[in-house]
């Protein structure tokens, strides 16, 4: 008696990703379904996603990462479920491990990624991120997103987790303004969640975190052996640190104000 394959749903959000989304999309076909949840491209995302023979795309409002996925999750009709973002790209090597390790009825509920950080079409090997992985595979049935995080998404999981030996491909470097936007807006996101768990501004945090992280990401973790575009992204990746704090700062002043309007 021949076992039969588990079917897999391929889960992705977009926002303006023409260019990338067609890739990722192609290393995914694979899957027994794609569903694409998009938040209202303008880049012609949409219009290429709702012309795709195999693609099931719905349109969500963005409210933050975490409700974001949340959403698309519940989208799914199978248990297994491969998540990913428009940016990245399923190598012939990983598939072929996805395929294997859901059809050998694994113990493990949830499996990490490594992922291999592209910087437009270079390696980056170092700049603090040669350790990143994440929850990529997972059964949707024992996991769901924690809902006090709103960026960076934290995968809750009951039962065991385990970890693919191939990387994910993340072309997480377009250009210049690209990533910085995009560092920006975790970094404002990363500053409403910390307003909503009641963590302070402080002046001197400001000043100490984003120089930690630059510097432990260009010298501690060797960011200066990838070049120019390891300087660069170190950069941008403090930037954001630092826009976390003055976006904190400008919602607690904000709350007082409204507190003041509202006195008697």
């Amino acid at each position: 008696m021949t076992n039969v394959a588990e079917k897999i749903s391929a889960l992705i959000i977009t926002y303006n990703e023409i260019g990338y989304i067609e890739k990722c999309i192609e290393s995914v076909s694979f899957a027994d379904e794609i569903i694409v949840v998009d938040s209202y491209s303008t880049d012609g995302t949409y219009e290429y996603l709702l012309n795709h023979p195999r693609v099931k795309v719905v349109q969500n409002p963005f409210e933050n990462f975490t409700a974001q996925k949340s959403f698309t999750l519940k989208q799914a009709s199978n248990d297994w479920v491969l998540f990913l973002d428009a940016d990245e790209i399923v190598s012939t090597n990983l598939r072929d491990e996805i395929k294997r390790t859901v059809n050998k009825q694994p113990e493990e509920v949830a499996f990490w990624f490594y992922r291999q950080f592209m910087f437009q079409n270079e390696k980056l090997r170092f700049s603090g991120w040669q350790t990143d992985k994440n929850y990529r595979l997972f059964r949707k049935s024992k996991t769901k997103f924690c809902d006090r995080k709103i960026v960076h998404e934290t995968l809750n999981v009951e039962g065991k987790s385990g970890i693919l030996n191939e990387k994910l491909i993340h072309y997480c470097y377009k250009n210049y303004e690209d990533y910085k936007g995009k560092m920006l807006k975790y970094g404002r996101l990363k500053a409403i969640e910390s307003f909503y768990m009641e963590k302070s501004f402080n002046y001197m945090l400001m000043f100490i975190k984003p120089t930690w992280k630059f510097f432990n990401h260009y010298i501690l973790r060797l960011g200066f052996l990838d070049g120019k575009k390891g300087f660069s992204v170190c950069y941008l990746n403090a930037l954001g640190v630092l826009e976390r704090f003055k976006e904190l700062k400008r919602l607690e002043q904000k709350n007082e104000l409204a507190y003041y309007l509202v006195m008697p």
